[in-house]
């Protein structure tokens, strides 16, 4: 299918307009543009955390950080004044600037965390099939799929940008998607490696949890390569060290193999001192030229006060400096799984959050994924977009957007990867969106070994990116991820007679994309959970 004829189904537009009347799209019901930017400002998150991107939900209910929207199942979504906006000055129709040229500042939140769809995904096809509990955060679908991007050269960066129009809409509204991909790496090929393992060995890990720690930590051994250290503290009431920059003699080193199976759950818990400790390892054998990690794996029943919080950042590094970089690990069931712990200590680490519910996910993750997972192509990735005037963003699958480019966290991007954004975009003058105007994409990040800036700058005219034909299905399945997300996250504040309504634009989308993308395995585990979630 040609990007420049794409047009979704009337079913899909009509689909999406219920998903945001049950609460999923712009808080303003008079201005759908993206929050923030309904008066051409800087965007100004509405929930106290900083992190309306997560599911765009009210004040007063639990955001995509807990996974609790506060509301029953049967209970009507929250009134939409309660999200701590003052609409009453968005009322008024905002006036149309054609003159100044429009530049705006994305990152997605912790580039390579995907714990989001996985929950989602246990825990509709466990059989609990409710998605009340699991925090919905739209990026994360975008790290999670794979888009297909090409790979750039070592050291470098590939920007590939797609863009249709939306005849199905008004006029002025278009799908613009941004790929940002790394080069390629080989476990053979890549630094040797200094990992920590922090594990959660108290009694509420007991069973399900458990095993999945212990079949993360056995498709680690299975990646690792001789001369690589691991380090292991367990935390529960008491910490004990394990192994301590044991050096290992390649794949499914023994000893490593044999402390993992002894692992057994018991006791209370102290992350706190499992961190100090786990830490206290890692910086003993910590090497400028190895990747450094710590991987915390726990089922999230603990917390991470302001202290520990502390602990992890000052150990990430700066922008000129290397630092211990953590990837947290959630195991268990998706059913009772709160992630605010993971999602708080990976922020702060500057790695990814990952969930892991099945032997099969601890082997895509940790063996298959292995480098992207815990490797650096990138460091202190920035992404500009500039537009013509008049142009603003909807809606994004972006965390965090500014015009400030001081208010937008860069994010580390893993070598086998690639930072996705899905924008719905509207021009107020489409007189100027002219076939020879261009839409221009800025990516500045820091050289993963030398921290030298480097700088990528690729702009294309709207007339060449729509006429594009070899764009591979990347929009359609983009646009599929993103009315997954935004429609499940409906779903949770829609009453019983409502819910059928608001995966209706998601199973649209889906079909376009289908149809573009023939036995696509990611599109197939789509419809498999939507299915399922109607039944």
């Amino acid at each position: 299918m040609s990007l420049a004829s794409f047009r979704p189904s009337t079913p899909l537009v009509l689909a999406m307009l219920a998903v945001s009347a049950a609460g999923c799209s712009s808080t303003d019901d008079s201005d759908d543009r993206h929050p923030g930017y309904a008066d051409g400002g800087d965007y100004d998150p509405s929930d106290p955390s900083g992190d309306a991107g997560d599911e765009d939900e009210p004040a007063g209910t639990s955001g995509g950080e807990d996974g609790d929207d506060g509301a029953g199942p049967d209970e009507p979504p929250p009134e939409p004044d309660d999200d701590g906006i003052d609409n009453a000055s968005e009322e008024q129709p905002l006036a149309c600037d054609a003159q100044t040229d429009v530049t705006l500042f994305l990152s997605p939140d912790d580039s390579n965390s995907m714990s989001s769809p996985v929950q989602v995904r246990e825990a509709v096809l466990s059989g609990w099939g409710s998605v009340q509990s699991v925090a919905i955060r739209t990026w994360e679908f975008f790290n999670y799929y794979d888009f297909g991007y090409p790979a750039a050269e070592p050291g470098g960066l590939v920007v590939t940008p797609s863009l249709a129009k939306d005849e199905s809409g008004a006029e002025g509204d278009y799908l613009l998607q941004i790929g940002i991909s790394s080069e390629q790496l080989t476990n053979e090929l890549r630094p040797p490696m200094n990992l920590t393992l922090v594990l959660d060995t108290s009694g509420s890990m007991a069973g399900t949890a458990m095993d999945m720690l212990k079949e993360t930590g056995f498709a680690i051994a299975a990646s690792l390569n001789e001369g690589d250290t691991v380090s292991m503290v367990t935390w529960s009431t008491e910490n004990a060290v394990v192994l301590g920059g044991y050096h290992v003699s390649g794949p499914n080193d023994p000893l490593l193999l044999a402390k993992l199976d002894e692992l057994e759950p018991g006791g209370g818990t102290d992350l706190h001192g499992g961190l100090v400790a786990g830490y206290g390892l890692a910086e003993q054998v910590f090497a400028a030229d190895r990747i450094n990690r710590i991987v915390l794996i726990s089922d999230g029943g603990a917390n991470a006060g302001i202290t520990d919080i502390d602990l992890i950042a000052e150990q990430s590094g700066t922008n000129d400096q290397d630092g211990i970089y953590m990837v947290g690990v959630g195991v268990g069931d998706a059913s009772t799984y709160h992630d605010d712990l993971m999602d708080a200590v990976t922020d702060a680490g500057k790695g990814a959050s990952v969930f892991i519910a099945t032997e099969d996910e601890a082997w895509s993750v940790f063996h298959d994924d292995f480098i992207s997972t815990l490797a650096v192509a990138a460091r202190d990735v920035q992404v500009q977009l500039d537009m013509p005037p008049g142009f603003e963003i909807v809606r994004t699958s972006a965390e965090e957007i500014s015009t400030n480019a001081s208010e937008v966290e860069p994010q580390h991007l893993a070598p086998n990867d690639a930072m996705v954004f899905h924008q719905q975009l509207h021009t107020c003058a489409p007189e100027l969106a002219t076939d020879d105007a261009a839409i221009t994409v800025t990516v500045r990040w820091r050289d993963a070994v030398t921290f030298e800036p480097r700088e990528l700058v690729h702009q294309a005219a709207i007339g060449e990116l729509l006429a594009a034909e070899a764009d591979g299905g990347r929009l359609l399945k983009g646009a599929a991820v993103y009315a997954y997300a935004e429609s499940l996250k409906a779903y949770k504040r829609a009453d019983a007679d409502g819910r059928t309504v608001t995966v209706q634009g998601a199973f649209a989308a889906l079909e376009q994309a289908e149809a573009a993308l023939p036995g696509d395995t990611d599109l197939a585990e789509i419809r498999s959970v939507l299915e399922a979630l109607m039944e």
